[in-house]
């Protein structure tokens, strides 16, 4: 791919940059405490869900962490992680993607994860939301889950769509961008965890999988 540059040396279209080892490739024999079985690492069938993905670049596991009980409601979620190699927008964030499988947004907030594990510690920021499912009526409880998501844009963490694009924004004088966005629904019981619980479980997780991610995975921009 060609790039256009202006007299100012802004690059006006990036080349795009590839994953180090594609997301496929992601082992999950070393993210212990967590266990994935084959038959729950899914993928999307519809072309049309694909399309309007815009990447075939990414997974979608239901993980199990090994070290809680098994009638915790953080025992299993949905981790789901996308990459986008040569971005010019942000097509897929869960607010519309939820929202257009039939659920309604009941809460959301700007929150800040705490992530340790040995010589790693970030402050990241994400997003915390919780949906319904929009057919429920006031004869029906809705059925409640929490989602948390974040987005990695060239080499660093962003919280919200618009903070990636910011971020992409900044980047007007490299020649590649890239954005990634790993997204944790904690869906997979009847009885959904509490906010503390999601936020908790969700750090936990953060831990062992995005320094797996910045090593062996996401590109290095200063390379």
């Amino acid at each position: 791919m060609s790039v256009t540059i202006n007299k100012i040396g802004v690059y006006l279209k990036k080349e795009p940059i590839p994953l180090k080892k594609t997301l496929d490739l992601l082992d999950e024999n070393g993210l212990d405490p967590y266990k994935v079985e084959p038959s729950k690492k899914l993928k999307i069938d519809n072309e049309e869900v694909l399309k309007a993905l815009g990447t075939e670049d990414y997974i979608q596991w239901i993980i199990s962490d090994t070290n809680t009980e098994v009638t915790s409601p953080v025992k299993n979620c949905l981790l789901f992680i996308t990459y986008y190699d040569c971005p010019d927008k942000i097509p897929h964030v869960p607010e519309e993607c939820y929202a257009g499988s039939g659920f309604q947004q009941l809460a959301w907030d700007n929150i800040i994860l705490k992530v340790k594990n040995n010589n790693y510690e970030r402050e990241i920021s994400g997003k915390y939301l919780v949906f319904g499912s929009s057919r429920a009526t006031i004869w029906q409880s809705t059925e409640k889950f929490p989602v948390i998501y974040l987005f990695r844009v060239n080499g660093e963490y962003a919280g919200s769509r618009n903070d990636a694009r910011i971020a992409l924004n900044k980047n007007l004088f490299g020649k590649s961008s890239y954005f990634s966005k790993v997204e944790l629904a904690f869906n997979q019981t009847s009885v959904p965890p509490n906010r503390k619980e999601a936020v908790t479980a969700t750090e936990k997780l953060l831990s062992v999988i995005l320094p797996v991610l910045e090593k062996e995975h996401w590109p290095n921009m200063d390379e």
